[in-house]
């Protein structure tokens, strides 16, 4: 079984929405289907096919959910020893050397990852470039946006 790394707030952010899935969104779509086939004939029933797929959607996102919470590896930066090196959930500050442009990244699990709020995936392109990495590294990476060469500006485990 995989174990799945993620931040402390990953781990939170995929419990709570299991927990709405849960108490939430699921008895809304029983109730949708109930009243769905109170209307009678289902075989010509929108408003019942949309609750069937809105059901099989959530019932997969909530198996998902579960697996993932049950195989989480929380992996807490505060509490591990402080270095000049990449580790997951590092908060790095990187120059890129192409274009001069500066860029904080926090190095988060899968599930976690967003650019614009500047976090970036420990599997993404330029995550597994950064990983294992230390400050003034440089490193040349294959990106969506063409190669890009950056380097390693500050680390900080907070």
């Amino acid at each position: 079984m995989d174990r799945v790394p993620m931040t402390p707030e990953g781990h939170a952010a995929l419990t709570t929405e299991l927990k709405h899935i849960l108490e939430v969104l699921r008895p809304g779509i029983v109730r949708d289907i109930e009243e769905a086939r109170a209307h009678g004939d289902i075989s010509e029933n929108s408003e019942y096919e949309d609750a069937k797929h809105r059901q099989s959607l959530c019932e997969a996102r909530m198996i998902d959910l579960k697996s993932k919470i049950a195989r989480a590896e929380v992996i807490r930066i505060a509490d591990m020893p402080h270095s000049d090196r990449i580790v997951f959930g590092t908060t790095v500050h990187l120059e890129d050397l192409d274009s001069d442009e500066k860029v904080v990244y926090r190095i988060v699990g899968v599930d976690e990852a967003d650019v614009a709020q500047g976090r970036i995936s420990f599997s993404s392109p330029l995550g597994k470039a950064l990983i294992g990495r230390s400050v003034d590294d440089e490193i040349v990476v294959e990106t969506p946006r063409g190669r890009r060469t950056v380097v390693v500006v500050a680390v900080e485990y907070k």
